[in-house]
């Protein structure tokens, strides 16, 4: 267990160290470089699924379609939950986006904070660290979208 957790924090704390936040008037977190922060998230998952004893995900384009069109539609309805402004629940969008495997899980925030941040915050609850850690995912969308206020909103699915 000690092992674990020490690749795990090992992990974490390389994929911080390449986060460089960006600051616009006072301590909002601006993302830059945006091509990265999907890769460094993969690396971060991947990282601590290892740890884990699980396999290796892959970015999924569809997931991510999906996960991008969610967290675009949490900014507008203004809250953080798992349901679309038209009704649609996750496994509605995963479908639509295109995906064919079976959706493992959602994992949704609310933040002004860094990928990496958020993704701390989700290892802290069982049932988000468990769609992270899930051994049958095999593929991991992941997108956000972020309000000009700075408001950051995280989308991350996970699928077999």
């Amino acid at each position: 267990m000690k092992r674990v957790f020490l690749l795990m924090a090992a992990a974490l704390i390389t994929v911080a160290a390449a986060c460089t936040p960006v600051t616009e008037s006072g301590s909002t977190y601006r993302i830059r470089n945006a091509d990265k922060v999907q890769i460094r998230m993969l690396d971060s998952v991947n990282a601590l699924r290892e740890a884990a004893g699980a396999q290796a995900v892959q970015l999924n384009a569809e997931l991510t379609a999906a996960a991008a069109t969610h967290s675009r539609d949490m900014s507008v309805q203004n809250r953080p939950w798992h349901f679309g402004s038209d009704g649609s629940s996750p496994l509605d969008r995963v479908s639509r986006a295109g995906y064919t495997g079976s959706l493992l899980g959602e994992n949704i925030s609310e933040t002004y904070e860094n990928e990496q941040q958020t993704l701390s915050a989700w290892l802290e609850r069982p049932a988000t660290r468990a769609v992270i850690l899930d051994p049958k995912a095999l593929n991991m969308g992941f997108s956000w979208f972020q309000e000009p206020n700075g408001k950051i909103w995280w989308t991350m699915v996970m699928g077999s």
